[in-house]
């Protein structure tokens, strides 16, 4: 495996000015991220420079801007939320309250390395879509919710979503007039920008720049909220900072951050490939992703994530190499170390309306208005996770809604497994459809005086078909002779198996002749290592189907000497 990411000379121009462009969009929304997480805007914009630039570096997809996201941003600002809660006897915050969550945020990106390492990229997307959906929607209306107090002219109160719900009655009543007009003006800029002005200037930024002019021109200094003095320079660093109380809560969101992270930059990097025509290395791409977020940690930066917006914009202006991520990191870079001071006066409230329009388009709105069409059992999980999200909290989400999905998908694998247990032969009611069977087959099981039952099974049999091989026990114990077709299985779970040795074994024990047909390596090594050798001779280990049924009559006959019941 290479260390570094795909870097080409070859597409110079278009990877140049793919990260001139993602540089631009990311501006405003790093300044947004880093005002609404609490950590400050200087904290969005290391994190836009630190998590992009490794990224960039050490990742696995080429044309992937990786910067703080909507998501990412509303689960830290959660984990700041409980780390700064204030002591219940001296009502203080901790005094190292906001170390810890940067080094929350190290810990996630050590988490992803080791993702990265044990190879876990090509699992990491495996959810179900009912709750990768209301997870992101609930995402999307938390950052609604939070942000509605800046919007007003207020600074956010304190106890997160509920807090904000709870104080909003009060603040509409005592609405800023002139910033509440710079966050819907922020608004409608974003939502009215007309395609063709689109495709030269992002959005974000003509929010972000008509806003500032109007607050400073319009309003005048000192009649808002304002970004204020950003730090010029390096950041300093922001040493690994631990508290025994808090370690379970910092372990337990720094998982749910690298979870959170390394889903969203592989969605996304699936969404560069189908754009480039490329294939992305998912374990190489968390690795680099690990390693932005401890730079970004490191350094008192926002943690972020593949964010599909800036990814599309960069390839869509040319960019197929990481030289366009090194570029927009470089550019955001000379913003922070030289040029903080052009982005002090600009208003909290149009960085407000900017993160409300994320917190919009993050919503999954297409499947929310179709989602009880497609299946009313995955609409609710869809509904209970949005929920849960929004006023209980993530990880209670993600795992009630992963356990019920995981429920309902297991209890209709086991249905259709079942259908694939049949039994033919002795007054059952199937007549035999198994594959490609044969009219001598077909005869030989429809001849009751034969005394013949097979037991069919078919597919990958995991434990969802082991019930309804039980329930076939007692007709099988009632036959002279007993075919179990293994042909169509081409593995067979442990407990499906042990369903099969028990059901052989008991018809054994009632005198049954038992021939084991067509098994493929895995199922033949399986039942062997249960010990059925012992039950079933080596000669009744027949590898065509209609070659045990005719020494099932065979021997019936008494042809090759064996007696029969």
């Amino acid at each position: 495996m290479r260390i570094f990411n795909q870097f080409t000379l070859a597409n110079a121009k278009g990877d140049l000015f793919g990260g001139v462009t993602a540089a631009i969009i990311a501006l405003p929304m790093a300044l947004a991220f880093g005002v609404a997480s609490g950590a400050g805007a200087e904290a969005g914009l290391y994190g836009a420079v630190l998590v992009g630039l490794f990224a960039a570096l050490f990742g696995g997809t080429p044309t992937l801007i990786s910067e703080p996201t909507g998501p990412m941003t509303v689960v830290f600002t959660a984990v700041i939320v409980t780390l700064m809660a204030p002591d219940p006897v001296t009502g203080l915050p901790p005094e190292n309250g906001m170390a810890m969550a940067f080094t929350t945020v190290m810990m996630a990106g050590l988490f992803q390395i080791l993702f990265g390492i044990l190879k876990l990229g090509r699992y990491v997307t495996m959810m179900p879509y009912t709750v990768i959906s209301g997870f992101m929607s609930g995402i999307g209306f938390i950052l609604i919710i939070i942000q509605m107090p800046a919007l007003l002219g207020f600074a956010s109160p304190p106890g997160g979503v509920m807090g904000s719900l709870q104080a909003l009655p009060q603040l509409a009543a005592q609405v800023n007039p002139g910033e509440l007009a710079l966050g819907v003006l922020a608004l409608a800029i974003l939502f009215l920008t007309p395609k063709k002005v689109r495709r030269y200037v992002p959005p974000q930024l003509l929010a972000l720049v008509a806003g500032s002019l109007v607050a400073i021109w319009v309003l005048g200094n000192g009649s808002y909220r304002e970004i204020g003095e950003i730090p010029a320079g390096l950041p300093s660093i922001q040493m690994p900072t631990f508290s025994a109380a808090e370690w379970q809560t910092m372990v337990i969101d720094a998982l749910v951050l690298a979870m959170l992270g390394s889903i969203d930059a592989l969605l996304t990097s699936v969404i560069a490939d189908s754009l480039t025509r490329t294939q992305h290395n998912s374990d190489k791409e968390l690795v680099g992703q690990g390693l932005g977020n401890l730079a970004s940690g490191l350094f008192g930066g926002l943690p972020g994530a593949g964010a599909t917006m800036g990814t599309v914009v960069n390839i869509q202006t040319g960019a197929r190499s990481a030289l366009s991520g090194l570029t927009r990191a470089l550019i955001l870079g000379v913003v922070v170390f030289g040029a903080a001071g052009l982005v002090e006066d600009i208003p909290k409230a149009v960085l407000a309306g900017i993160a409300i329009k994320v917190g919009i388009d993050i919503i999954d709105w297409g499947f929310l208005r179709r989602a009880h069409k497609v299946s009313m059992r995955g609409a609710l999980i869809m509904y209970g996770v949005i929920a849960m999200t929004v006023f209980v909290d993530l990880i209670t989400a993600v795992g009630i809604g992963l356990f019920v999905a995981n429920i309902l998908t297991i209890r209709r694998l086991a249905d259709l497994q079942s259908e694939g247990v049949r039994v033919f032969g002795l007054g059952a009611d199937e007549e035999l459809d198994c594959d490609q069977a044969t009219s001598e087959e077909k005869k030989i099981l429809g001849d009751p005086g034969n005394g013949i039952v097979m037991l069919c099974l078919s597919g990958p049999l995991i434990f969802g078909a082991a019930k309804a091989v039980t329930r076939q026990q007692t007709l099988l114990t009632q036959a002279r002779s007993l075919v179990v077709d293994l042909t169509d299985v081409p593995h067979i779970g442990v407990t499906t198996s042990l369903a099969v040795e028990g059901a052989v074994r008991e018809a054994a024990a009632h005198g049954v002749r038992v021939y084991l047909a067509g098994l493929q390596v895995q199922p033949a090594k399986r039942l062997k290592s249960l010990g059925l050798g012992k039950v079933v001779s080596a000669e009744n280990w027949i590898p065509l189907r209609v070659d045990a049924l005719k020494r099932a009559v065979a021997e019936r006959a008494g042809q090759l000497g064996a007696g029969g019941r």
